[in-house]
């Protein structure tokens, strides 16, 4: 769509391949690429030479402080974050930042990502996260009782309400991202989108996930290790409702959590499923001990 004024920010970790593809796919848009790991896989020779796409060794402390910093040097109206493992289409990108060109009190609006066997990929967005919510998750009622949980899993084409959306292709007005203080850099990796999604709400703005824009997407392409990445989601989690709700809350999600990948593990173990029971086992040692030597939740 001709006459929109945005630009594309990439955070990127060790993903030089990614970002080679998904620039290849978005010939001549404007791009920030901001690298957390300081060109070890080369990723500037990648963007350089090419038209409108920026380099910018970034802070390394987690997505939060290099999407901020991409957005604090850019000079666009309307920044669209996407993840270096998804591939949004030129469509996707212009109609996302034509919603929020077209509406001032929208303050986010973001894509479905789907799997790569195109089913929706949960965590899309979600919901305010409370001890019953955990609870639903938990114990697998969410897949009966789909608005019911944490994290939503949307039907294509179905709209839907949540209370924060996935950064994983999400558009927003520069203006609007500063004025809110941006992503909170607190958080290494994981629920700063939880937490941008609250500052929304609390502003009186509104969000909205397009359920008719798929957006492809691998997941884990610009990270550590899974297991790594589990205890530091686990232990995000635990931060952002430390943060905004009382202790008897941070209990019962723990709680609740714990209970429903107790069994996980166990049963893994028992089938001779070794890696996914590190990862169920990863996840609940976030919940409680917190953050992977190193980094911060």
């Amino acid at each position: 769509m001709r006459g929109l004024d945005y630009e594309i920010v990439l955070v990127a970790y060790k993903s030089a391949g990614l970002v080679r593809a998904l620039l290849d796919a978005l010939p001549g848009r404007p791009v920030a690429v901001v690298d957390n790991s300081h060109d070890v896989d080369g990723l500037s020779a990648v963007v350089a030479g090419r038209p409108g796409v920026r380099y910018l060794d970034g802070p390394g402390r987690g997505f939060a402080s290099g999407a901020n910093l991409g957005v604090r040097t850019s000079t666009h109206d309307i920044v669209v974050f996407v993840n270096p493992d998804s591939s949004p289409d030129l469509a996707t990108l212009d109609a996302l930042a034509a919603d929020v060109a077209a509406d001032p009190g929208l303050g986010a609006v973001s894509a479905t990502t789907v799997l790569p066997d195109g089913s929706v990929e949960i965590g899309v967005g979600g919901w305010e996260p409370t001890a019953r919510r955990a609870f639903v998750h938990a114990v697998g009622a969410h897949k009966l009782f789909p608005t019911a949980g944490l994290w939503a899993r949307p039907v294509p084409g179905r709209p839907i309400e949540l209370d924060w959306l996935s950064g994983a292709c999400m558009a927003v007005r520069r203006a609007t991202f500063d004025r809110l203080g941006g992503f909170d850099e607190q958080f290494f990796v994981y629920n700063e989108d939880v937490a941008f999604g609250r500052a929304i709400r609390e502003a009186g703005l509104r969000q909205r996930v397009r359920t008719d824009l798929l957006v492809p997407h691998l997941g884990g392409g610009s990270g550590e290790g899974k297991t790594h990445m589990l205890q530091l989601r686990g232990a995000s989690l635990v931060r952002y409702v430390r943060q905004h709700h009382p202790a008897a809350t941070v209990l019962g999600v723990r709680l609740a959590l714990t209970l429903g990948y107790a069994p996980r593990y166990l049963l893994a173990r028992a089938r001779g499923r070794g890696a996914l029971a590190a990862e169920h086992a990863a996840y609940v040692t976030g919940l409680w001990r917190g953050a992977p030597a190193g980094t911060s939740s």
